[in-house]
Protein backbone atom coordinates (compact mmCIF):
# COMPACT_ATOMS: atom_id res chain seq x y z
CA UNK A 1 0.00 0.00 0.00
CA UNK A 2 2.54 2.31 1.07
CA UNK A 3 5.75 0.15 0.39
CA UNK A 4 7.43 3.19 -2.14
CA UNK A 5 7.12 5.86 0.67
CA UNK A 6 10.12 7.35 2.16
CA UNK A 7 9.64 9.07 5.59
CA UNK A 8 12.65 12.12 6.07
CA UNK A 9 13.58 14.48 7.65
CA UNK A 10 12.32 17.54 5.66
CA UNK A 11 15.26 19.90 4.05
CA UNK A 12 15.16 23.99 3.25
CA UNK A 13 13.91 23.41 -0.22
CA UNK A 14 10.60 21.59 0.90
CA UNK A 15 9.27 24.95 2.76
CA UNK A 16 7.07 25.47 0.14
CA UNK A 17 5.81 22.48 -0.82
CA UNK A 18 4.73 22.01 2.96
CA UNK A 19 3.08 25.34 3.50
CA UNK A 20 1.03 25.09 0.11
CA UNK A 21 0.08 21.88 1.92
CA UNK A 22 -0.87 23.24 4.88
CA UNK A 23 -2.79 26.27 3.70
CA UNK A 24 -4.42 23.50 1.88
CA UNK A 25 -5.10 20.64 3.86
CA UNK A 26 -5.15 22.34 7.34
CA UNK A 27 -5.67 26.31 7.17
CA UNK A 28 -8.31 26.13 4.78
CA UNK A 29 -10.81 28.92 5.59
CA UNK A 30 -8.37 30.99 8.18
CA UNK A 31 -5.89 33.45 7.27
CA UNK A 32 -2.13 31.55 6.04
CA UNK A 33 0.02 31.26 9.36
CA UNK A 34 2.18 28.16 8.48
CA UNK A 35 3.49 30.47 5.52
CA UNK A 36 7.08 29.40 3.63
CA UNK A 37 9.20 31.43 6.36
CA UNK A 38 7.76 29.63 9.18
CA UNK A 39 7.57 26.17 8.26
CA UNK A 40 11.84 26.90 6.86
CA UNK A 41 12.47 28.44 10.84
CA UNK A 42 10.70 25.03 11.74
CA UNK A 43 12.47 23.03 9.66
CA UNK A 44 16.08 24.96 11.24
CA UNK A 45 14.96 24.79 14.67
CA UNK A 46 16.85 22.31 16.75
CA UNK A 47 13.92 21.34 19.61
CA UNK A 48 11.69 20.42 16.41
CA UNK A 49 10.88 17.79 13.40
CA UNK A 50 10.06 17.96 10.35
CA UNK A 51 9.09 15.13 9.15
CA UNK A 52 7.95 14.60 5.14
CA UNK A 53 6.62 11.53 3.15
CA UNK A 54 7.86 11.37 -0.16
CA UNK A 55 6.32 9.13 -3.05
CA UNK A 56 7.92 8.73 -6.23
CA UNK A 57 9.85 11.88 -4.92
CA UNK A 58 6.97 13.94 -4.22
CA UNK A 59 6.09 15.31 -1.31
CA UNK A 60 3.21 13.42 -0.10
CA UNK A 61 2.67 14.67 3.42
CA UNK A 62 4.57 16.29 6.35
CA UNK A 63 4.29 16.58 10.19
CA UNK A 64 5.59 19.36 12.40
CA UNK A 65 6.11 18.28 16.53
CA UNK A 66 8.38 20.88 18.61
CA UNK A 67 9.99 19.07 21.65
CA UNK A 68 9.99 20.19 25.01
CA UNK A 69 11.83 19.33 28.40
CA UNK A 70 8.54 16.58 29.49
CA UNK A 71 6.79 16.32 26.26
CA UNK A 72 6.05 17.23 22.44
CA UNK A 73 3.76 18.89 20.78
CA UNK A 74 2.32 18.03 16.87
CA UNK A 75 1.53 21.77 15.21
CA UNK A 76 0.88 19.74 12.24
CA UNK A 77 0.27 16.69 10.38
CA UNK A 78 -1.28 16.73 7.03
CA UNK A 79 -1.32 14.06 3.61
CA UNK A 80 -2.24 15.32 0.31
CA UNK A 81 -5.61 14.83 -0.25
CA UNK A 82 -5.03 12.61 -3.42
CA UNK A 83 -2.77 10.60 -1.03
CA UNK A 84 -5.08 9.90 1.94
CA UNK A 85 -6.53 6.66 3.88
CA UNK A 86 -3.51 4.33 2.85
CA UNK A 87 -1.24 4.88 6.17
CA UNK A 88 0.61 7.78 4.89
CA UNK A 89 -0.49 9.63 8.34
CA UNK A 90 -0.20 6.63 10.70
CA UNK A 91 3.11 6.18 9.39
CA UNK A 92 4.36 9.56 9.91
CA UNK A 93 3.20 9.90 13.21
CA UNK A 94 5.05 6.42 14.30
CA UNK A 95 8.16 8.49 13.25
CA UNK A 96 7.17 11.26 15.45
CA UNK A 97 6.25 9.33 18.17
CA UNK A 98 9.40 6.87 17.85
CA UNK A 99 11.46 10.00 18.06
CA UNK A 100 9.61 11.40 21.02
CA UNK A 101 10.06 8.19 22.67
CA UNK A 102 14.24 7.72 22.12
CA UNK A 103 14.16 11.54 23.42
CA UNK A 104 12.64 10.51 26.79
CA UNK A 105 9.51 12.48 26.13
CA UNK A 106 5.99 11.20 28.23
CA UNK A 107 3.49 12.62 26.41
CA UNK A 108 2.38 14.29 22.79
CA UNK A 109 -0.22 16.81 22.89
CA UNK A 110 -1.74 17.90 19.59
CA UNK A 111 -5.11 19.89 18.78
CA UNK A 112 -7.60 19.18 15.98
CA UNK A 113 -10.82 21.30 15.00
CA UNK A 114 -13.71 20.69 17.01
CA UNK A 115 -15.81 19.97 14.04
CA UNK A 116 -13.17 17.99 12.20
CA UNK A 117 -14.44 14.46 13.26
CA UNK A 118 -12.15 12.34 10.47
CA UNK A 119 -8.61 13.97 12.60
CA UNK A 120 -10.12 13.19 15.73
CA UNK A 121 -11.31 9.83 14.62
CA UNK A 122 -7.67 8.95 12.78
CA UNK A 123 -5.99 10.27 16.63
CA UNK A 124 -8.25 8.32 18.60
CA UNK A 125 -7.49 5.15 16.68
CA UNK A 126 -3.78 5.98 17.49
CA UNK A 127 -4.44 6.18 21.05
CA UNK A 128 -4.79 9.74 21.53
CA UNK A 129 -7.33 10.95 23.78
CA UNK A 130 -9.39 14.11 24.24
CA UNK A 131 -8.38 15.96 27.37
CA UNK A 132 -10.40 19.49 27.06
CA UNK A 133 -12.04 21.91 24.39
CA UNK A 134 -10.21 25.88 24.10
CA UNK A 135 -12.72 27.91 22.52
CA UNK A 136 -11.82 30.06 19.32
CA UNK A 137 -8.49 28.25 19.18
CA UNK A 138 -8.35 28.86 15.23
CA UNK A 139 -7.88 33.18 15.35
CA UNK A 140 -11.07 33.00 17.31
CA UNK A 141 -12.97 31.12 14.52
CA UNK A 142 -13.58 27.91 15.37
CA UNK A 143 -13.12 25.84 18.91
CA UNK A 144 -10.20 22.98 19.17
CA UNK A 145 -10.19 19.96 20.80
CA UNK A 146 -7.00 19.25 23.03
CA UNK A 147 -5.81 15.77 22.49
CA UNK A 148 -2.89 13.55 24.05
CA UNK A 149 -1.10 10.52 24.02
CA UNK A 150 1.05 9.27 26.96
CA UNK A 151 3.96 7.49 25.89
CA UNK A 152 5.14 5.42 28.98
Amino acid sequence: MIDNVEIELARAADAEAIARLSKQAIEHGLPWRWTPARVLHSIRDRETNVVVAREGGALAGFGIMKYGDDDAHLFLLAVDPGRRRRGLGSKMLSWLEHSAETAGLGCIRVEARGENLTARSFYDRLGYRETGLIKGYYQGAEDAVCLEKRLR
